[in-house]
């Protein structure tokens, strides 16, 4: 049998591709959510596959393998064949898992092909009210007036928000601050909220309560722009730190060599969903705003995540736990 060009074969390679992109999914859907059931994780994988399923008219079946800062399902997914069946779930702590431990069973550039974002997390930096600050200034100016004397409390080394998200603000501003980690982030809020220690970083929706009963006084969100949820509460990018941005995000990962059209149409199949009025009213209520990227912008996005929290974790020397 007579082969066929190579030009010829690459051209009938992509039509076949592409018409298979077009038929996806023909079986369920598996979603690796890297995470333990009932938490943040869990919760958007739960919010986003029955309506997948419903555009694919294909289950997408969650599969919860927990363990080791989500290094455990991540490496799962790494493992699986490229064809968009197996999808994992991670968060933008597998982008600081990178640099945080010395080695990891993956390379998260080689291994993965970035799908989409799916959501972002900001967070807020919030003080006890006995500390005479109103605004970031204040902090800064006291903090460098008397260091080492102020303490923050976060959910453990290495997460994005309340650990690495404070430690960028004292790399950033040149500010020391003492590093209390807990084994979660309720049990820091209490120690805030008590007045054991002086501020700390978590989740938009875990403080509002607390800020607007005037438990706790909101410094800044960590996002770049205002956020809808708290939109009185100014970035901590506005006030004297442009390019701050400390958001716990969750995007989809597939196994290195997905297909483009593929990746395409789970991204083109995620943005349609997540325009869902309500779908995108129940984001905001766990604080977190729906943003679908394409798979380029994605990529090119977790390479500067990647960039950015490694600065970090070699400036602060954070250690996995």
């Amino acid at each position: 049998m007579p082969r066929l060009p190579a030009a010829t074969a690459a051209v009938l390679l992509v039509a076949t591709t592409s018409l298979h992109a077009q038929t996806f999914p023909t079986r369920p859907v598996r979603l690796i959510v890297p995470f333990a059931a009932g938490g943040p994780g869990d919760a958007v994988g739960r919010l986003i596959a029955p309506g997948l399923g419903e555009i694919w008219g294909q289950q997408v079946v969650i599969d919860n393998r927990a363990g080791a800062n989500s290094i455990v399902g991540s490496e799962i997914a790494a493992r699986a064949a490229p064809d968009g069946y197996t999808l994992v779930l991670p968060s933008a702590g597998i982008t600081i898992n990178t640099t945080l431990y010395a080695k990891l069973p993956f390379d998260l550039i080689r291994d993965f092909t970035p799908v989409t974002s799916v959501t972002f997390g900001p967070s807020m930096l919030v003080t006890h009210p006995s500390l005479q600050v109103k605004n970031l200034k204040d902090l800064v100016s006291l903090a460098k007036a008397k260091p080492r004397s102020l303490s923050y409390g976060s959910s453990g080394s290495g997460a994005p928000s309340s650990h690495l998200g404070m430690e960028l603000l004292k790399v950033t501003t040149g500010v020391d601050i003492i590093h209390i980690p807990y084994k979660s982030m309720a049990p820091a809020l209490v120690d805030v909220l008590g007045g054991q220690i002086q501020m700390a970083m978590p989740t938009i929706n875990v403080t509002l309560q607390h800020t607007r009963a005037g438990r706790l006084r909101a410094i800044g969100v960590t996002s770049l722009q205002r956020s809808p949820v708290a939109p009185d509460v100014p970035p901590l990018a506005e006030q004297g730190m442009p390019g701050y941005e400390a958001s716990n995000w969750y995007g989809l990962l597939a196994p290195a060599g997905l297909p483009a059209p593929i990746a395409e149409k789970i991204h083109g199949d995620l943005s349609k969903l997540l325009q869902s009025p309500e779908l995108r009213d129940r984001f905001a209520a766990a604080g977190m705003e729906a943003r679908s990227m394409p798979p380029a912008e994605f990529a090119a996005f977790v390479k500067r995540e990647i960039a950015k929290w490694g600065k970090v974790v070699k400036a602060s020397g954070a250690k996995a736990e």
